[in-house]
């Protein structure tokens, strides 16, 4: 019975030896950012310039910080109960505000966005804290540092939403840097200290899970951008392959971080002692550049379809060989984080595709993408080998 529960009436109940599953309100919650994703890679698309890449990046930062931070709240909440679900459908509706407010965020609609993301940021922690039973001193101390944080970053974010031009984007830098900070100085403040790890522990299977379901969003949304793209242009060999070359390469990524990745990811950190400090590390701050380079790789993907032919520009080799390049970085510091070893495969990798930046300039789009697409696979094929070895030799002894 929930009222018996000793974590408190609206926390899940945590039975040894089984997993807490992905609730089907977490996944429903997780549509609205399919299109914050969308509207990320649109927008970085329509504004690829060092100042616009400096604004998208902003932004992403934020999407992936008020979802991930979800994420860790329904990992200790139940979104089962009546309570929980209004409160993710109420997240929801800020999510779909501060997704469309994505593209002139820094421009005519910034205060919506900032409303949005303060809302939703403060909102979320004051409701996790008010449910959280007076017993538990460390989780309710925990909850009054992190919304201590988050309102402090509310002020910058909404100062910079009244502000304009140069003086917003460093409002907002100084926001989104306070709050990426806060986890790794333990959300420190005055008289209560630091959080302790034990506050954070979380339940390791449903918060891998739950990262890896973004990654999902991410990949599923360059799909959907490739197919779209497609529709739209004349089926020459050229578009074709520029086709098959962006599917393929989404499946390499997929490959890369599913095949061995993900589970291992999962079996360690639900095993480990010290799971919030894990989750902290791999998934909260090292799934960032993962998903970035799948966001990064779609809009490469749009550029090669419209344009396969001539000499690629800035745009499309900074996507192209950038994506990838980010996702690899990504995946062999979280697979670090896990393993314990950098994979040499990914390593690899990232040494052929900053060599192949060299000659991108002389490449034209579509051979530049499928350069990038065959690193991928060579990456991918070779970790699965050397992984397989090495659980063969170990059966062996």
């Amino acid at each position: 019975m929930a009222a018996d529960n000793p974590r408190g009436t609206m926390f899940r109940v945590i039975t040894p030896n089984q997993h807490s599953r992905v609730t089907n309100v977490e996944l429903f919650f997780d549509l609205v950012f399919v299109f914050a994703v969308t509207q990320i890679s649109h927008t970085l698309l329509h504004h690829f310039t060092p100042l616009g890449a400096v604004h998208v990046a902003v932004l992403f930062l934020a999407v992936w910080w008020v979802w991930v931070f979800t994420a860790w709240v329904t990992n200790w909440l139940n979104p089962e109960l009546t309570p929980v679900r209004i409160l993710l459908f109420a997240m929801m509706l800020g999510g779909l505000v501060l997704s469309t407010t994505i593209p002139t965020a820094f421009e005519g609609r910034g205060l919506w966005f900032a409303i949005a993301y303060a809302t939703m940021q403060v909102g979320r922690t004051a409701f996790w804290m008010f449910a959280t039973p007076h017993h538990r001193t460390a989780v309710r101390h925990n909850a009054i540092r992190i919304l201590t944080w988050l309102s402090v970053s509310a002020v910058l974010w909404i100062a910079g939403g009244l502000s304009e031009g140069d003086m917003r984007l460093w409002l907002w830098i100084a926001a989104v840097t306070l709050e990426y900070i806060s986890p790794a100085v333990r959300f420190w403040v005055p008289r209560l200290g630091f959080s302790s790890v034990e506050a954070w522990a979380v339940e390791g299977t449903h918060m891998a899970e739950r990262c890896s379901l973004f990654v999902i969003i991410a990949l599923g949304e360059a799909i959907v951008v490739n197919g779209a793209t497609f529709t739209e242009l004349e089926w020459t060999a050229s578009n074709i392959l520029a086709f098959v070359s962006a599917l393929v390469g989404a499946i390499a990524m997929w490959w890369i971080y599913f095949h061995k990745g993900a589970e291992a990811g999962s079996e360690r950190i639900s095993k480990s002692a010290e799971s919030g400090r894990l989750a902290r590390l791999a998934y909260t701050y090292l799934h960032t550049p993962i998903v970035a380079g799948i966001i990064l790789t779609a809009v490469s993907d749009e550029l090669v379809l419209k344009h396969p032919t001539g000499h690629s520009d800035m745009r499309t080799i900074v996507s192209t060989i950038g994506g990838p390049l980010v996702f690899l970085v990504g995946t062999i510091l979280f697979k670090h984080a896990i393993r314990g070893f950098l994979q040499l495969s990914h390593g690899v990798g990232i040494i052929l595709l900053l060599a192949l930046s060299w000659f991108a300039s002389d490449m034209s789009p579509l051979w530049l993408s499928v350069a990038t697409t065959m690193i991928m696979i060579v990456v991918a094929v070779w970790e699965s080998l050397s992984l397989g070895a090495t659980s063969e030799e170990a059966e062996g002894h």
